[in-house]
């Protein structure tokens, strides 16, 4: 076990641009999982909700061992042609054998993209502004085959969003040059501004498929908090799975069935329905709300077992 202090991710909040762009710097969004790393005589990866991930990531075993030991913050994500693909990283986000890990690093390889230094040696950087932290994480040097300290996109804000659409990237996170590190708060010092939809959902049943998936997971149905934390219904997602998520989704949800819905707003069981327990939470890719609070065209993109359903946020565009 380290002996390094233990820190809870800052969490940014959706927004829009700044237009005080002098104080603030770009950060690309990387399509990946958050993973705070403990580096000192050796490596201990955790997951933003605070579970031992380090057995599924061998690649970024090189971090250790360190001296003096540190902590830092970033993003682990799988790249296709260059950019990150949270398709090619879902495979690999709840493997535990390790035969089957060994495989995946070398058909979808991992990198480690280390954006913010919280510790180092017996000192907490945390109190620092975010600009001291980037100075002090690019003078550690970290690259190597599987991790690096990704570049800044330059100002304006709005420049650093077209950029981060012309690299195919999720979007950007602005980030206050004068803010500290709030380990485990979600604050507007850290902006997140998207180009493309994604929602964290929570599965609360699935329906029976036709065709090629009769007597298999159709679709799923999916809820997401309001703003008092109860779950709502927001429809149900069809496209998106490959038959090896439709297996592995079978196989996890299956003991979770329960017979009545687990959210209020459902007078009956519509026919082929299978209600869960409200325990997994997954993402989709959406284009927009409906009038009545459902996804438009969602498409499956796989679990977050990194999430807690305290985890899901509330949507702010939702009717």
């Amino acid at each position: 076990m380290s002996g390094l202090p233990r820190y809870a991710p800052m969490l940014a909040a959706a927004g829009a641009l700044p237009v005080d762009d002098g104080r603030w710097a770009f950060e690309l969004k990387h399509d990946g999982i958050r993973a705070l790393a403990y580096v000192d005589e050796r490596l201990r990866l955790e997951s933003r909700n605070g579970n031992d991930i380090t057995a599924a990531w061998p690649e970024l075993a090189g971090l250790a061992p360190a001296e003096p030991g540190f902590v830092v913050d970033g993003e682990i994500v799988v790249q296709v042609a260059g950019r990150s693909s949270f398709r090619a990283l879902a495979p690999r986000m709840h493997q535990r054998n390790p035969a089957t890990i060994a495989a995946l690093t070398q058909t979808s390889p991992a990198t480690f993209m280390i954006f913010d230094l919280l510790h180092i040696g017996d000192r907490s950087l945390t109190g620092l502004p975010y600009t001291q932290r980037r100075e002090l994480l690019e003078l550690t040097g970290l690259a190597g085959p599987h991790w690096r300290i990704p570049g800044l996109l330059p100002g304006p804000a709005a420049d650093a969003l077209a950029a981060s659409q012309t690299l195919g990237a999720e979007g950007i996170i602005c980030k206050r040059r004068d803010s500290w590190y709030l380990s485990g708060q979600r604050s507007p010092a850290w902006t997140k501004v998207k180009n493309v939809s994604h929602q964290e959902v929570v599965v609360i049943g699935w329906k029976t498929g036709t065709g090629r998936r009769a007597g298999k997971i159709g679709s799923l149905l999916v809820a997401v908090p309001d703003d008092r934390g109860s779950l709502e219904y927001a429809g149900s997602v069809g496209t998106g799975f490959t038959a090896g998520m439709l297996a592995d989704l079978h196989e996890r949800l299956a003991p979770l069935q329960r017979p009545d819905p687990p959210i209020p707003g459902f007078r009956s069981t519509p026919a082929g329905v299978v209600w869960l327990e409200p325990h997994v939470v997954g993402e989709v890719a959406f284009t927009e709300w409906t009038g009545d609070g459902r996804l438009r065209h969602p498409s499956w993109r796989g679990l977050r077992l990194d999430r807690d359903l305290d985890d899901v946020e509330t949507p702010t565009a939702r009717p």
